[in-house]
């Protein structure tokens, strides 16, 4: 049977998703839709047949029995509809990674977890090479750094400076804060190394694409990838990738390849 599938947040990476699932690429069943905005759920729905149930709470959406739920909407949606998700022993999948960060998020939703006996899975998102650092983790890393360099619209800001200007330096934990629908890379990359990382933002006015450096040091070598993204067309601010890694985390939950590579 395929996998029944509710989708929390009806933006960019939802509908990309979802478009997955109507290609039959994800081999999943999208029982229900939630989003502040009804509307976009309405569009997501019409790509489906009109079959996904609009849900106007999260109890309604629960009561379709998804086996899994996905987060796209935002931090504070993890923060408020995790723990209840998982209690009701439904997996979740967080997009919005930079809430798991927070010591009092992450405890809530891991304990919601063990009551639950559910899982939280995190994508990789827009970078790469967090399966090297999850295996480099298990010898010892010293330091994990990730540089972002964007155009300045893709990071909200309201004046755009004329060359490319650090605009922030300092821990993932921040980072997310101030940037939360920009950098929960950043939080990804920490939660693999098992350090938070350091972070560094330029917003840069020649930028066609949103590029991530990752720098992981440990006593297994040293790692460093980069990855130049290109811009979601629905929604800048993320990148194509993140919502493909997405749909390759929901395949490999659905069990929809025999062979799995990587760790």
């Amino acid at each position: 049977m395929p996998m029944r599938l509710a989708i929390i947040g009806c933006g960019a990476i939802a509908s990309v998703i979802v478009d997955a699932v109507a290609r039959g690429k994800v081999p999943a069943e999208v029982v229900a839709l939630l989003d502040i905005y009804p509307e976009k759920c309405r569009r997501l729905a019409e790509k489906l047949g009109g079959r996904p149930r609009i849900a106007g709470s999260l109890e309604e959406l629960l009561r379709e029995e998804p086996g899994l739920v996905v987060e796209t909407a935002s931090q504070e949606a993890v923060r408020t509809y995790g723990p209840k998700i998982l209690e009701r022993g439904v997996d979740l999948v967080v997009l919005s990674v930079g809430a798991l960060l927070d010591e009092e998020t992450r405890r809530r939703l891991l304990d919601a977890a063990e009551k639950g006996g559910a899982t939280i899975h995190a994508p990789s998102g827009a970078i790469a090479g967090l399966d090297a650092v999850r295996a480099m983790r298990h010898a010892g890393i010293k330091r994990a750094v990730l540089r972002t360099i964007k155009h300045p619209r893709s990071l909200g800001l309201r004046e755009e400076p004329r060359e490319p200007t650090v605009i922030y330096r300092g821990p993932a934990g921040e980072a997310v804060k101030r940037y939360p629908f920009n950098v929960n890379v950043a939080a990804a990359l920490s939660l693999a190394a098992g350090v938070e990382a350091e972070v560094e933002i330029v917003a840069d006015p020649g930028a066609t694409r949103n590029t991530h450096i990752v720098v992981v040091e440990g006593e297994a070598g040293r790692l460093e990838a980069r990855v130049d993204n290109v811009p979601s067309p629905e929604n800048p601010r993320t990148s194509m990738l993140a919502a493909l890694s997405a749909i390759e985390l929901l395949r490999k939950l659905s069990r929809a390849e025999k062979l799995q590579v990587g760790t």
